[in-house]
């Protein structure tokens, strides 16, 4: 990348890695390659996220050579969303941008993103046309979260969008008031709002390497998403509750009725096992539910920090 002059804007890519040493070499390849005659100052914040590989040996021979290229190592393994608030928190940019480095978010579409900026636009989000390369359950499951998430929550956000995606500072800097232990980040990049804008990508096959997300990880992400931005699951159980009394005393007004106009019946043992398995079953389930939402609570009263930090390379003092 060409130097450029003091006092330019600062573009900042944010790239949380975990076990990344087989792309980090294609990746800053075709970043450099695409970012070459780019008009601003960039800066790359790498967190590494406790690799067990030597990806942070490989961040270092990076860069020694390009003091571009920042490293913000955890102590070990703290998670994407951790991860990527490090990187919000370190970088500099007057624009930033989280950027897989498996390059399935194509660095190609940076220049179309600033375009948006350039234009006025707070928040451009980078959204997938398609989502071929996931297989059709994957497929389906993300539809449906979508859909449910912005029917539960006050936060919509935008369905096939991942969290690549062009943010101005201001909205940076509302993000990083936001204190909460449990982070769901694509929630919180939408949650202060501002003007935004999308442009539409066809998401390509990994580079190299495997992801780190399986079908049980995705489904706790999922959960988590929910329950930090809906309190409308417990809200349901009220619904419920109140349904099932009044359906219980119908229920009761037919059996008096009954037994007064045609006396008493043998008890049914099947229908009376169906009735206590149903309400056994709806008063574990949001005995569950409310566990979940204790649990938040208690994460915030502990106040942990979200992560800690090793080592940096490259950061002023």
């Amino acid at each position: 990348m060409n130097d450029v002059a003091a006092g330019t804007k600062k573009l900042s890519l944010l790239v949380p890695m975990y076990n990344e040493s087989s792309v980090i070499p294609i990746f800053f390849e075709t970043v450099f390659n695409v970012l070459e005659n780019i008009a601003y100052d960039v800066e790359f914040v790498c967190v590494n996220d406790g690799s067990r590989d030597n990806t942070l040996e490989l961040l270092k021979e990076y860069s020694a050579k390009d003091s571009r290229i920042k490293i913000v190592s955890f102590s070990r393994n703290f998670g994407k969303e951790p991860a990527m608030t490090a990187a919000l928190d370190f970088a500099t940019g007057d624009a930033l941008i989280p950027i897989d480095a498996d390059l399935q978010d194509p660095p190609e579409l940076i220049h179309e993103m600033i375009a948006k900026w350039e234009e006025g636009y707070d928040v451009v989000y980078a959204k997938r046309s398609s989502r071929e390369t996931d297989g059709v359950l994957k497929r389906n499951t993300a539809r449906w979260f979508y859909s449910l998430f912005n029917r539960m929550s006050d936060t919509d956000i935008p369905a096939n969008v991942g969290d690549y995606r062009l943010m101005d500072r201001k909205v940076v800097d509302v993000i990083r008031q936001l204190p909460e232990k449990d982070r769901f980040m694509k929630g919180l990049f939408c949650w202060p709002g501002f003007k935004d804008t999308t442009v539409e990508f066809k998401r390509p096959l990994r580079a190299e390497g495997e992801t780190k997300f399986n079908m049980w990880k995705l489904w706790n992400f999922a959960i988590s998403g929910i329950a930090s931005f809906s309190t409308m699951p417990i809200r349901v159980g009220i619904y419920l509750g109140l349904l099932i009394s009044a359906a219980s005393f119908i229920y009761a007004l037919f059996i008096v009725s009954k037994t007064i106009l045609f006396g008493v019946d043998v008890p049914g043992y099947a229908s009376i096992m169906v009735v206590v398995l149903f309400l056994g079953g709806i008063q574990m389930f949001f005995l569950g539910l409310m566990g979940e939402y204790i649990g938040r609570i208690y994460k915030e009263v502990k106040n942990r920090p979200l992560y800690v930090v090793a080592e940096t390379v490259n950061f002023d003092a």
